[in-house]
């Protein structure tokens, strides 16, 4: 397997697959790069490169006590880059991989990096402050936390419901429920606990306003996970250079359940 070692010495596992012009994707709390599988065979077939990484304490990379952080995980995604020597990339981002995309974008500048997109993505503030009253109350957060400890496994095998939006239509796979299962238990309690915090409590305003580049956000009105409300149609409000497309009837795990209608706005996107 392939990996690149961090400042601190963590292993981070990714795939690269392919040659041509880069598309990178960065996945959402609790999976792995094996979330972009329908993505990242379609565009490996068009010609071009695609890399994931499993972020710190997901998949395949190392279990790190400390690190499980949004400025972290941007300065691995910056590692991973700098490593491979990417350069004018797309970076793709889902759910809390948006976030990361943001915070890389907002922590290490553009010079590598071309276009951006946020798939049903976290910034720019999830959590509920005074601040910020259109977002999730802190109760949400922390029921989120609690189940995770009270049975991780168990949690994990019914949150695909509301993920996939089979509670509100979806026609249910059961090999996407195992395929998350098993993604989820690969990481660990404590890096998958702390990646709440990161996800909720991060705000990316000021990363959003440092992205002056083109940015396609893609989010389903459906989401149950991260509302659209509370993310992307504030999130275009800040962007310089943004352009929603609202998905009807999708939700939070668009990539999986809407795979041809993603490729197809991405594609569109990187080509225009």
């Amino acid at each position: 397997m392939s990996h690149v070692t961090m400042k601190d010495g963590a292993k981070i596992y990714y795939k690269d697959w392919g040659t041509g012009p880069v598309v990178t994707f960065s996945h959402g709390w609790p999976l792995s790069a094996d979330a972009w599988d329908a993505q990242m065979l379609f565009f490996g077939k068009l010609g071009y490169r695609v890399i994931a990484h499993d972020r710190r304490s997901h998949g395949r990379s190392d279990q790190t006590w400390h690190g499980n952080d949004m400025d972290t995980y941007a300065d691995d995604l910056a590692t991973l880059l700098d490593t491979l020597d990417v350069k004018d990339a797309v970076m793709v981002g889902h759910s809390t991989g948006g976030g990361e995309v943001a915070r890389y974008l907002g922590r290490h500048g553009l010079s590598r990096v071309s276009k951006a997109v946020l798939i049903s993505a976290v910034p720019p503030h999830m959590l509920q402050t005074p601040s910020n009253p259109v977002a999730a109350p802190k109760s949400v957060v922390d029921g989120l936390r609690a189940a995770l400890i009270a049975d991780r496994a168990q949690f994990y095998r019914d949150f695909p419901m509301v993920f996939y939006g089979y509670n509100k239509g979806i026609e249910p796979s059961q090999g996407q429920i195992d395929s998350f299962f098993m993604q989820g238990m690969m990481g660990s309690l404590e890096g998958q606990y702390d990646c709440i915090a990161a996800l909720s409590e991060t705000d990316f305003t000021q990363d959003l306003k440092s992205m002056a580049i083109p940015t396609l956000l893609l989010h389903g009105v459906e989401d149950q996970v991260v509302p659209i409300d509370i993310a992307s149609r504030k999130s275009i409000g800040i962007l310089p250079k943004g352009v929603l497309v609202e998905i009807e009837g999708a939700p939070h795990g668009i990539c999986v359940t809407h795979a041809d209608r993603i490729n197809a706005e991405l594609l569109k996107f990187i080509k225009a």
